[in-house]
């Protein structure tokens, strides 16, 4: 289930796209400083590529594949200029770089893998082929989000409230969204009420989610973390619907920190959860959570200045994901359709559809 170009083109809107190909160079919306500054970045060089994904100027497992896809194309371009025969053996390190700069997000391995199996078949300069490869991952993900939307509205069709968490939005894909896809699809179905978690310690719910949802006409409200369950025990929430980072071959799935609370919580109070991401977010070289590899960033996210000194007895513990066991997850909802109650077996329908 898949939507034409033309189809696709008229439902994205480009003032929410993170990353795109513009005048030989990559154009990447620094999401760190919304919603109060909108600001671009023209990226030249694999170093300033590798730096934006690392410090979260780019973030959603999709755009970070889309935006290492554009990388590669530059680094092709530099090492076919400076040593033209040998570039293709002085690429590989460009490559290792961009793929330990986001270990927990599948996607970006995926993309650039994709992007391997075009430099092994590129004679003469690569740039035009590679760069061709690029945005086609970046066409096909826009049009698996508008196919993840229609699944997922399928399953939230007579619900009248949702809870997302972090953002899964245009900023974080392509350009339309994965689980705010499907929020935006079914707000023709019926859906009224829209929350949105202030996830902390980035604040990308608050930051990013209701300013997507703002700029596209949509009530949201936003809610503070805690208030989730408090929320969900009022009676106030029919679906949680979120994203993922990566995906185990059993249906396990890692996302942004808080998630696992949240699917917990659901669970308590009769609450469906729905995982949506594209196929390509699945790793089925992992058979469950318990061996996808954690990101840990920096303390200084969460300590206050005077705590961040030889001296201080304060510490942090800052994981950016933690794993939601499948058991608790109602429906994974993929480009290539929905797996109820997923588990290894169930699973299995993905792998070998398309």
């Amino acid at each position: 289930m898949t939507e034409p170009l033309s189809t696709v083109n008229s439902l994205i809107n480009t003032s929410l796209l993170p990353v795109t190909w513009h005048n030989d160079a990559i154009r990447l919306l620094d999401q760190r400083y919304l919603p109060d500054t909108v600001n671009y970045h023209t990226l030249n060089t694999l170093e300033q590529v590798v730096d934006a994904i690392q410090t979260m100027q780019v973030r959603g497992a999709p755009a970070i594949g889309i935006t290492a896809a554009y990388g590669v194309v530059l680094a092709a371009r530099q090492r076919f200029q400076e040593s033209n025969h040998n570039w293709k053996t002085e690429i590989q390190s460009d490559l290792t770089a961009l793929a330990e700069s986001r270990p927990t997000a599948v996607n970006l391995n995926w993309a650039l893998n994709q992007m391997r199996n075009e430099i092994c078949n590129v004679e003469g300069d690569p740039e035009s082929i590679l760069l061709d490869a690029a945005i086609q991952i970046h066409q096909s993900d826009q049009a698996a989000n508008l196919a993840m939307a229609d699944f997922g509205a399928e399953l939230l069709a007579g619900s009248s409230a949702v809870l997302t968490h972090c953002n899964a939005g245009a900023l974080a894909t392509g350009g339309y969204g994965t689980a705010l896809g499907v929020i935006r699809r079914s707000i023709d179905n019926g859906l009224q009420d829209i929350y949105a978690t202030e996830t902390r310690p980035w604040s990308q719910g608050a930051r990013l989610t209701v300013w997507e949802l703002q700029q596209d006409g949509i009530p949201s409200t936003l809610i503070s973390d805690l208030a989730a369950g408090y929320l969900m025990q009022l009676g106030k929430i029919d679906w949680i619907v979120v994203g993922a980072d990566r995906i185990t071959a059993n249906g396990d799935t890692a996302n942004k920190i808080g998630t696992y609370a949240l699917a917990c919580l659901a669970k308590q109070h009769q609450v469906k959860f729905m995982v949506v991401a594209p196929t390509s977010t699945i790793d089925w070289d992992i058979n469950n959570g318990q061996d996808i590899p954690i990101e840990q960033r920096t303390v200084a996210e969460l300590l206050p200045d005077c705590y961040q000194n030889r001296e201080s007895l304060v510490s942090a513990w800052n994981p950016v994901f933690d794993v939601t066991p499948a058991d608790l997850i109602d429906a994974v909802v993929t480009e290539k359709g929905v797996v109820i109650n997923p588990n290894h077996e169930n699973m299995q329908q993905l792998r070998y559809n398309g």
